[in-house]
């Protein structure tokens, strides 16, 4: 009979079997999904039981950055519980998919899971470590960035959030990245400058605006001014060049890079655990 990709995938997410496996079960099993986990089961593969309805909200953030500081990736890992997410093993194992997504410069799960480490992929060593474990255990996010510029990494303690800063130039002081790496990691901006926030956050800001300053009794040609003010402290809060520098809250973000003789920032990349 044919399998669908759907129930494949479902069968999947319910054991953290591969892909393959999973199609060969549910071909095998005549489409039946309970007769299929269990032929997974008495092939050896370690399933556990509702895995997928489980929250892998704990687990680690890593970055990996080329020595001339040109290329950089990130991963994120996630598992079960905090315990698994400080163990020596579970972490030694995650450095290795670090590094392998730095190798192929994987820019997407679905890639970096067909990268073979010890001579198994990715997606298997997954599967073992979630019989192993117990735990459900995925790679949830991966980024690849390459510069023409200069790169700045920054992992605030507990590999919980990460930080990748790309500058237009080459950065001469490297502290002064890490300043502005940790000033993204803390201030969680939404975009660079304010040419690159998307236009549906400005008109949705505005509307807000005009609705607040209409409620609070103002006419609506009055509110429609007063939006634009509103608008710009919007700016000051989630543009990062725009921010108010959190060493010097008497600069911003832009007239310290300005000040240092720092090139401004061209992109970045902000990996919180367990945000998309």
């Amino acid at each position: 009979m044919s399998i669908s990709a759907k129930d494949v995938m479902k069968l999947r997410e319910a054991t953290g079997a591969g892909m393959m496996d999973c199609k060969k079960a549910l071909t095998e099993a005549d489409g039946d999904m309970q007769k299929a986990i269990e032929i997974l089961r008495k092939k050896g593969q370690q399933v556990s039981e509702k895995r997928a309805e489980r929250d892998a909200n704990e687990g680690l953030i890593l970055t990996k950055l080329s020595d001339d500081k040109t290329k950089a990736s990130a991963i994120e890992i996630n598992c079960e519980t905090d315990f698994v997410a400080r163990n020596e093993e579970f972490q030694a194992q995650a450095q290795s998919f670090l590094d392998a997504a730095f190798a192929s410069e994987s820019k997407s799960v679905d890639e970096l899971l067909k990268e073979e480490v010890d001579g198994l992929t990715i997606e298997k060593h997954l599967e073992g470590m979630v019989g192993k474990i117990g735990e459900k255990i995925e790679i949830s996010r991966v980024v690849f960035v390459e510069s023409d510029g200069s790169l700045i990494e920054y992992i605030h303690p507990g590999n919980q959030l990460g930080v990748l800063v790309e500058f237009e130039g080459d950065v001469s002081d490297e502290n002064i990245g890490k300043d502005i790496a940790m000033q993204i990691a803390a201030m969680n901006p939404i975009a660079v400058n304010r040419d690159s926030v998307d236009a549906s956050v400005i008109d949705k800001e505005l509307e807000i605006a005009k609705e607040q300053l209409i409620n609070e009794g103002k006419p609506a040609e009055i509110a429609e001014k007063a939006a634009q003010g509103k608008l710009r402290r919007f700016y000051e809060e989630r543009v990062l060049l725009e921010q108010k520098f959190v060493k010097d809250n008497g600069i911003s973000v832009k007239e310290y890079l300005e000040k240092t003789n720092t090139p401004l920032v061209k992109s970045f990349h902000r990996m919180q655990l367990g945000e998309a």
